[in-house]
């Protein structure tokens, strides 16, 4: 079935017809004019193929760029050395800024995406995406405001990485670009990320942002209040605002290059308003008929970009109808013929294939190296960490909500502001979003972020930063693009003395499931110190995203058993390899699984047991992903009986993943656990209600031993 968008092109654009006497020239030369409408060309006709390759079921993506041609504007009025964070229907920003680049084949690069082909040069194959890192677009997939926060962060990186002397994929007067539709606007996610934007410029901090806000009206079949861009933000302070009819080349370029203009000049950002129309619907499955009148869809229609810059072409003397329609055909042959040759191409034959660009190294077989010096506690050991680190890289920057000036809410990171500087250890606005969109641009431009979660409570806030930004990005970009990072999280509960949910949170499952995702979980200062190192240098050497979840209950811990003891203290420094635990004493009858606070509760409880003639044996699993398996099984089999001490949720915790792991490996042995209620975690003394216990582990241990206490 032919397209009314194709159709009703080629009826008007052949009825075209010169003005009495040619149009003065504009701002556009005729050369820039056809090479333009060479961009907008492309993108039409990839969409009409990904329809036609649909059509044939070799084809998986038909969101299209039809009737947001006029971005073509956008790129021409960049360098190729922008970075670009692109929306879904920037198939014609795509392709010009390929020309600029001299790339030889964007057509057949987009529609190697289109059908999911293993050979396609920057996702291969596991998404349709926009993306080149020659290009310098960064790819993102169905975007709905949520790469607000990353570009962000990249025209933040900007500057920032050349203040530091960190070598940058950018050179110093780049701008950062973002594009993103009209009902994404309204999302929290860009509310946030353009206020943290307006609030750097306040603040006298460089903010090389343009924003692009194409405009069709329309969400799906939600349509944006008309007016309602404009009013939200051209009057905005801070922000400066370009609108355009982004129909009109003439008028798309120029308002694009007084707005890129404007951002490379002054440093701050810009909001571009771009107006548009959608043409063939949101997707190739979409039907529009159910939503808008035929009114609607024939002003829609009536006002394709296509058909402007023809009209244009032909109004200046530039091109004849019969030519407009020649080279509308030829990009069409141009487009199918390429259809053709990869519609059959490669897919990706393997989960090994696909997974390849998040799988996880193996654990390190080297030894473990022990810390040295005064023993310490958990909290001065990471900031001593972070200290050594900090001096060891100078691309490393650490940052979040009161991180330096007062330190920390718990003195983790008191004095780093003084030992390396401001730029490199600062304060963020409170907004979870924003700290994590900084750390995915400062990762891009080649700089090692360690931004702090206050608390674990906090970071549902932004969890898609992680798991739809962070994660996916290495996943749709076979690895060429990555983001380094080590999130540190205050976690966990056992707060004497200031308690409640939010201060108080040991829900890890939103972390749990993001593939690819290292979650560091030490209890002990030497592993703390160990493990910190160790992210950093996983983030540094393969590009992972870290959590590093630590206990805020065992931050300033230094007994284990009695008053004085010192049994919590230890050296700071040495090595842990990342994915292997630690094994406590030697017991035949129990071994006890467990991490982060409840290695602590599981060594006063293997005490209680062993005065019962139980000799227990103590498991710190220490990551939580990847979960150290062989540890795991080696520990388990050594006893026969697993006891599994999960302070997380019994619903969505640690403890469900341990017993899996044992019984994907055929252990025969006997297993159980013991893990928090499914609870909020309430105020005060009611919180050992729902709470892990000491004494719940012992008394777990004796009912799966089948001995009372």
């Amino acid at each position: 079935m032919a397209e009314p968008a194709d159709v009703h092109f080629l009826e008007q654009a052949a009825s075209l017809k010169p003005p009495a006497s040619p149009r003065a020239p504009g701002t556009l030369t005729g050369e820039e004019c056809l090479r333009l409408f060479d961009a907008q060309l492309g993108s039409r006709h990839l969409d009409l193929a990904a329809r036609w390759l649909r059509a044939q079921d070799r084809g998986y993506y038909t969101i299209g760029s039809s009737g947001h041609e006029g971005n073509a504007a956008v790129a021409a009025a960049l360098r190729p050395d922008d970075p670009a964070l692109l929306h879904y229907r920037s198939g014609a920003f795509f392709l010009e800024r390929a020309r600029q680049a001299g790339e030889p084949d964007p057509l057949r690069d987009v529609l190697l995406g289109v059908v999911a082909a293993a050979d396609e040069p920057i996702a291969g194959g596991r998404h349709k995406v926009f993306g080149s890192s020659r290009l310098h677009v960064i790819p993102q997939t169905s975007t709905i405001a949520s790469h607000l926060p990353r570009a962000l962060g990249v025209a933040f990186a900007i500057e920032r990485s050349a203040r530091l002397g960190v070598a940058s994929p950018w050179p110093r007067d780049a701008v950062a670009v973002c594009s993103f539709g009209d009902a994404s606007a309204n999302h929290s996610t860009a509310a946030g990320a353009i206020n943290a934007a307006v609030g750097c410029g306040f603040q006298g901090l460089p903010m090389p942002l343009l924003l692009v806000c194409e405009d069709n009206g329309i969400g799906i079949s939600v349509r944006t209040p008309p007016g309602w861009i404009e009013a939200a933000y051209g009057p905005r302070p801070g922000l400066a605002y370009f609108p355009a009819d982004g129909g009109d080349l003439e008028d798309a370029c120029a308002a694009s290059r007084r707005a890129a203009g404007w951002v490379r000049e002054h440093r701050r950002p810009a909001l571009l308003h771009l107006r548009c129309v959608r043409l063939m619907g949101h997707a190739g499955s979409d039907v529009e008929s159910a939503y808008r009148t035929p009114a609607e869809i024939a002003a829609d229609l009536a006002a394709d970009p296509l058909l402007r810059t023809a009209r244009l072409l032909v109004d200046r003397g530039i091109a004849t109808a019969d030519e407009i329609v020649r080279l509308y055909e030829a990009k069409r042959r141009a487009v199918i013929r390429r259809a053709e040759q990869v519609k059959d191409a490669r897919r990706l034959a393997s989960a090994a294939e696909v997974m390849a660009p998040i799988r996880y190294r193996e654990p390190s077989p080297g030894a473990e190296l022990p810390g040295r010096g005064e023993p310490v506690t958990v909290a001065q050991a990471i900031n001593r960490t972070l200290a050594g680190l900090l001096d060891e890289r100078p691309g490393m920057v650490v940052f979040g909500e009161d991180v330096a000036r007062k330190g920390g809410v718990y003195g983790v990171t008191r004095g780093l502001l003084k030992r390396a500087g401001a730029a490199r250890v600062f304060d963020t606005l409170l907004d979870e979003q924003s700290i994590l969109g900084l750390a995915l641009g400062f990762g891009l431009a080649g700089m090692l972020p360690v931004p702090e979660i206050q608390y674990l409570a906090y970071l549902h806030n932004a969890a898609d930063q992680i798991r739809g930004e962070a994660a996916t990005l290495p996943f749709f970009s076979a690895g060429r693009y990555r983001n380094p990072m080590v999130v540190r999280i205050a976690a966990y509960a056992y707060q004497k003395g200031f308690g409640g949910h939010f201060h108080n949170d040991n829900a890890v499952a939103a972390l749990r499931d993001v593939p690819g995702l290292v979650i560091a979980s030490p209890a002990r200062p030497d592993d703390a110190a160990g493990m910190l190192r160790a992210c950093a240098d996983a983030a540094e050497r393969d590009g992972r995203i870290c959590a590093f979840l630590e206990p805020i209950a065992l931050y300033h811990a230094r007994d284990l058993h009695e008053e004085g003891d010192g049994g919590w203290l230890a050296p700071a420094g040495g090595t842990v390899p990342l994915g292997r635990g630690r094994t406590y004493g030697d017991g035949r009858d129990l071994t006890i699984v467990t991490f982060a606070n409840g290695l602590r509760m599981s060594l006063r409880a293997a005490r209680r047991l062993r005065a019962g003639g139980v000799r227990c044996r103590v498991l710190d699993l220490r990551w939580l992903a990847p979960l150290p398996v062989d540890d795991l099984l080696r520990e388990a089999r050594a006893t026969g009986a697993v006891l599994v001490a999960d302070e997380t949720r019994r619903t969505g915790g640690v403890s469900e993943g341990v017993l899996a792991a044992l019984a994907d490996a055929g252990f025969d042995g006997r297993a159980a656990r013991v893990a928090s209620e499914d609870s909020f975690i309430p105020l005060g003394d009611a919180a050992a209600h729902v709470l892990l216990s000491e004494d719940a582990v012992a008394e777990a241990a004796g009912r799966l031993l089948g001995r009372s206490r």
